[in-house]
């Protein structure tokens, strides 16, 4: 009963916003820098299910939390609609359908599953001029490390700012082959994910995600490597499909790299996990 209302709730919010929503889904569909968006629900879901046995402590108390998210996010999606600041409209609309689950589910369910909700943040596209703000000088230094990576593996590569010249004179540019903040984000939702399904200490969680942004930045750097090499020996089709392909195959190197750390520090003989096997803190 409670769950069908919940639900009811939530779809009369969605379809109260559903401007922000359609946008939100347009722009992860067809954005490729946006992209990561898709993957929230899943891991959403993911975190939520490994939690399940929390259920049971968890009772419709404090339902008064929902309603006070649903007043935020209805004055933020219409603010936002009304000053064109694309954050606050879609962030709102989510808050708005977050709020009608939780004044029925309570402000108990809220606490129990916080880490698979905050994931959620991750549906509202970053805004292009923060994300320009982030990339530019992201796009200097990774070139910077991506010539240094190249010329240590006997690559004859130059650098002009943000754009590296390859065999052949083949340019490459940076904002081209990593395309600014395409798998940044996304490779920090890994790393993420990574920190939360498992009974980690609240340190070593704390570590994970401060190393996020290191991760992403290397995993970018690791993937241009051999991009570059590949713009530079064979056609501009199979090296665009090349960038493609391996910008998928550093999340699995983000998710390794995350575990690899976590062997270090057992290595290492530090405590790294709670010996409880069941409701992942």
């Amino acid at each position: 009963m409670h769950l069908a209302l919940a639900g009811a709730l939530m779809a009369l919010g969605a379809i109260a916003t559903r401007n922000a929503w359609a946008d939100m889904f347009y722009i992860s569909w067809n954005d490729e820098e946006c992209g990561h968006a898709l993957l929230a629900i899943p891991a959403f879901i993911w975190l939520a299910w490994i939690r399940r046995g929390r259920l049971r402590r968890c009772h419709p108390t404090g339902q008064w939390i929902g309603l006070v998210m649903i007043a935020i996010g209805w004055a933020a999606w219409s603010w936002g609609f009304r000053q064109q600041l694309q954050t606050l409209w879609h962030g709102g609309a989510l808050l708005v359908v977050m709020g009608a689950f939780f004044s029925v589910a309570g402000a108990q369910v809220l606490k129990e599953f916080l880490a698979a909700f905050v994931i959620l943040g991750f549906l509202v596209p970053v805004p292009s001029l923060a994300r320009e703000k982030i990339a530019l000088p992201m796009q200097r230094h990774t070139a910077y490390w991506t010539q240094l990576a190249c010329e240590t593996l006997g690559m004859d590569v130059t650098r002009d700012n943000s754009l590296l010249t390859t065999y052949g004179g083949v340019q490459v540019a940076i904002a081209e082959a990593c395309n600014g903040m395409r798998m940044v984000f996304a490779l920090i939702m890994v790393c993420y994910l990574f920190a939360f399904v498992s009974p980690l200490r609240a340190y070593v969680r704390f570590l994970l995600l401060a190393l996020s942004p290191v991760v992403a930045a290397v995993c970018n750097i690791i993937r241009l490597v051999p991009t570059v090499f590949v713009y530079g020996h064979f056609s501009r089709e199979f090296a665009e499909a090349f960038h493609d392909v391996t910008g998928w195959v550093m999340l699995v190197a983000a998710f390794l790299t995350m575990v690899g750390f976590l062997k270090l520090m057992r290595w290492a003989m530090l405590p790294v996990t709670h010996f409880r096997l069941v409701d992942v803190a």
